[in-house]
């Protein structure tokens, strides 16, 4: 049988545009973000003398520091060049740039892609659990026997899709990459607990992807529910109940028992006729990639949701930077089936590696253009990636934490590395050296003992034989199964390592009644506390009419022969000031001690 589904190359290779970063006649020609190096070779200037630009602002760029467009911009202005900022479409970046026409009569409405999101403990995951449990088809295969990242159910004959991610983290990484994955947003929050800052964390991401949100009114079963309190806590979030005259839905239920998933149902589809989704399927598929992940006999088992198109066995696809024919096409429940229309979450084995969460996919007829176009892609990220990983930016008085990653899926893996970007401060510097999925392999082990990091992985056991070899290169492995644990245990590590901060606190007031010297110490201070302690060893600061003469720190207390270790209200005593000797009768003489910081 003939395919005649639209292709993707022709619109693909129209687009393409190949511009030049240069300086022509006083004009400099750029498309993007650029490294100073690359700067300075273009316009001919020395690397050195931009780098004193920055120095001279007080900022400490290397020569691989990447410039911002404005950064760009105004070095241009300063050599007194002009700049035109041109927008280049190549294999790099064709994914996100290109622009596909589509005739309104060939589109079709496309099931909703929907991820639940909200504060840790809210029920979640008792929620998906619920729905795929309840409402997914089991397959021929046995049923659901592993997290594919994606599901699908069936409500009132129409498709729902469901992302399984691991939470915001993945979602964030995923929008990172340019990948609007998400239709709708099902924000789950307890009946019992209301908003916590993990539920606004997920309303800002919600918002800066402009996904409409759907409220699920968690553990409604339980006691001391305050429907009301969380209504008005929302609204101080700008997501306003429509019982309130606010435009988003409210569903109330409980993901133990099941109540109200109905409704959420019918809500996800109410708001989805609102979003007039809609693809053209008879066209070769585009989509994108939700998980990968490493299988020993069947190599890489990745899960996809088409966008675009329909998908079929033996398509060949460029997913990112990988790319290969399509061998095996199942739905997520593990059966076989012949084509994939738009919306629909599959499980694909036969790409050449594993692609990253987020990366969208196109399929092609012509497998040299398209091999043509992954190796060019890979070609640049490969080089992009040795550029960053070359030169770490520390700031003065940073210190570095090296971490390499391996995890069973691809989502985890990105959703991790996000999740430990996010953990840096001004003295603590978190370096992902690598971030890959499939076991943790000797190789592993040694990148982690040449750049001192330590290995975490994510629902992968290292063999005895590479736990042995990481013992004897003093490599250190930890394991984990859930993200949050290793956060915990990253951000106790990094405490340890932040140097503790002290702030003054004033302990006393004592004022001088008599000076007295003696030849071996100096001029001795006779004094009376009138406030508060003074202890041995104090530092002090010295006033004379209210005006501060000295800072220092005292050498001893006397009273008479007799040394003090402290000084209480009331107490006259003998102090000598460390290497200072301008006292006077009335001079004050306050006593300070140092206290941690609590952060």
């Amino acid at each position: 049988m003939q395919d005649k589904r639209k292709l993707n190359k022709k619109e693909i290779q129209d687009q393409l545009t190949n511009v030049s970063t240069e300086l022509v006649d006083g004009v400099f020609v750029f498309t993007g973000p650029m490294a100073i190096v690359d700067f300075a070779e273009k316009v001919k200037k020395p690397v050195n003398e931009i780098i004193r630009k920055y120095l001279m602002k007080g900022k400490m760029y290397n020569i691989n520091h990447t410039l911002d467009e404005e950064e760009i911009a105004e070095l241009c202005l300063e050599y007194g060049y002009d700049f035109q900022k041109e927008n280049r479409i190549d294999a790099q970046n064709f994914m996100e740039e290109v622009i596909l026409e589509e005739n309104e009569n060939d589109l079709v409405e496309r099931a909703p892609i929907i991820t639940i999101m909200g504060h840790v403990d809210h029920g979640k995951t008792t929620l998906i659990d619920k729905i795929r449990g309840t409402h997914v088809t089991q397959g021929e295969a046995g049923g659901i026997t592993q997290h594919t990242g994606a599901y699908q159910v069936k409500f009132r004959e129409k498709h729902i899709t469901f992302l399984d991610t691991p939470g915001h983290e993945a979602f964030t990484a995923m929008r990172s990459r340019g990948a609007k994955v998400t239709d709708i947003v099902v924000l789950v929050v307890a009946a019992d607990d209301g908003v916590m800052p993990q539920t606004k964390e997920a309303i800002a991401h919600a918002k800066v992807a402009r996904v409409p949100i759907i409220v699920f009114v968690n553990k409604m079963d339980r006691p001391n529910v305050d429907i009301e309190k969380i209504k008005a806590a929302l609204s101080q979030e700008d997501i306003t109940s429509e019982e309130w005259g606010g435009e988003t839905q409210f569903v109330y239920g409980s993901g133990l028992t099941g109540e109200g998933i109905d409704k959420l149902f019918a809500s996800i589809l109410l708001q989805t006729e609102m979003l007039e989704l809609k693809s053209n399927p008879n066209r070769l598929p585009i989509g994108i990639v939700i998980e990968s992940r490493l299988d020993k006999g069947k190599g890489s088992v990745t899960t996809l949701i088409v966008e675009h198109g329909t998908l079929m066995p033996r398509d060949f696809i460029v997913a990112g930077s990988k790319y290969g024919k399509i061998r095996t096409l199942q739905d997520t429940n593990g059966k076989n089936i012949s084509e994939a229309i738009p919306g629909t979450p599959v499980v694909i084995t036969g790409l050449n590696y594993s692609p990253n969460a987020g990366d969208k996919f196109f399929a092609f007829k012509d497998e040299k253009f398209a091999k043509n176009l992954a190796q060019e892609k890979a070609f640049a990220d490969k080089q992009q990636d040795l550029r960053s990983r070359s030169v770490v930016e520390v700031r003065e008085g940073q210190s570095i934490v090296n971490i390499v990653i391996k995890a069973d899926v691809q989502g985890t893996s990105e959703a991790a590395k996000y999740s430990l970007a996010k953990l840096e401060n001004e003295e603590i510097k978190i370096n992902v050296v690598r971030s890959a999925v499939g076991e943790i392999s000797k190789s592993d082990v040694l990148l982690a003992q040449a750049s001192n990091a330590i290995i975490y992985g994510f629902n992968i056991n290292p063999s005895g034989d590479v736990m042995n070899f990481a013992k004897e290169n003093r490599v250190e492995i930890k394991t984990y199964n859930v993200i949050y644990k290793m956060i915990e245990d990253v951000e106790k590590m990094i405490t340890g390592m932040k140097s503790i901060k002290y702030k003054e606190e004033l302990t006393g007031r004592a004022q001088i009644l008599k000076v007295f010297f003696y030849s071996k110490v100096g001029n001795i201070a006779g004094s009376k506390m009138e406030t508060g302690f003074m202890n041995a060893g104090a530092k002090v600061k010295l006033y004379r009419n209210e005006k501060l003469i000295h800072e220092g720190k005292i050498d001893s207390l006397q009273r008479g022969p007799n040394a003090l270790k402290k000084a209480d209200t009331g107490t006259e005593f003998g102090t000598h000031i460390h290497k200072f000797e301008n006292i006077k009768v009335g001079d004050i003489i306050e006593a300070y001690h140092d206290v941690e910081i609590k952060e």
